[in-house]
């Protein structure tokens, strides 16, 4: 049997934070300066090929484009959501691999939406983030929030909460979640957890989830990282992933992935572009090492 063609990248902004009622805003500036940083890093390309200072190898550059912004409206999440789900959807049915960049999170609906609506079969969601994300509805922040993208994710028809994942939660959240968690029988990795058991074990039990999906959306909230590593995220949780376990989770994960989204990038908090720029890291390990995808 042939080897599966190298695979196409898009980049898609999502330069909007109006669903980002509590926390700091700022992520709507997010996709500019995250592109920047991927200048500096694709920058080191030559003659179609890439060095990678991890493996010792040469690596073919991934065909990676610039789709420009998705159509947000300043006063209209739904609008924006909607905007957005359907130009993933569009980047999934010309045959490329979505690269979403936000945002708030809001932005993992969207992503795991426009991947849903543009295929058929089951789709999984892996979720890095160091909050639960199922809120249902909320006074202040409404059904649509940063808060709610997981449960809004998983009520879509053919989504799989059977084969789908968050990882890198920790702290405190309220009951009602743990009530949703125990009914949806949705897994989980703390980031306590991963510390223990290490990046090996914790991508073994991630593609162990998702496998018998037929579609995978991996969707990195920045805050699932430690603050230390990205100070420039829309919350500041201590105790999470540190960026090369984020590093090595992504590079790995990415040949079983049919979008990527990372999300609360906030240059107005961030240091001299650390988040930035990790965050465009994120990007490219994903690009490079997921170019050929892994059979199911």
């Amino acid at each position: 049997m042939p080897a599966p063609a190298a695979r196409t990248f898009e980049i898609i902004g999502a330069p909007y934070d109006g669903a980002s009622t509590l926390g700091f805003p700022g992520s709507r500036y997010a996709p500019d300066r995250i592109r920047h940083a991927l200048g500096w890093i694709t920058q080191r390309v030559e003659d179609g090929s890439v060095f990678s200072l991890e493996t010792g190898q040469l690596h073919g550059a991934p065909a990676l484009s610039d789709g420009g912004d998705a159509e947000v409206v300043a006063h209209d999440l739904m609008a924006t959501l909607a905007n957005t789900s359907a130009r993933v959807s569009e980047s999934v049915r010309a045959g490329n691999v979505p690269i979403l960049l936000g945002g708030d999170d809001c932005f993992l609906f969207a992503g795991t939406r426009g991947l849903h609506d543009a295929t058929t079969g089951s789709v999984a969601v892996i979720h890095f983030d160091a909050h639960l994300d199922v809120m249902d509805v909320n006074v202040q922040q409404g059904t649509h929030s940063q808060s709610s993208g997981m449960r809004r994710s998983l009520e879509l028809p053919r989504a799989s909460t059977e084969h789908s994942i968050q990882v890198g939660l920790r702290h405190f959240n309220f009951p009602a979640s743990q009530r949703y968690l125990n009914d949806s029988g949705l897994a989980r990795i703390t980031a306590a957890e991963f510390d223990r058991i290490g990046s090996d074990a914790a991508i073994a039990r991630i593609l162990d989830r998702v496998a018998g999906a037929d579609h995978v959306h991996l969707s990195f909230d920045i805050d699932a990282i430690d603050p230390a590593h990205a100070p420039g995220a829309g919350a500041l949780e201590p105790g999470g992933i540190t960026s090369r376990q984020a590093l090595e989770t992504v590079a790995a994960l990415a040949p079983h992935c049919d979008s990527f989204a990372v999300t609360e990038v906030n240059p107005m908090t961030d240091h001299q572009d650390m988040t930035a720029t990790l965050a465009a890291y994120l990007c490219y390990y994903f690009a490079v090492f997921g170019q050929e995808p892994a059979t199911r």
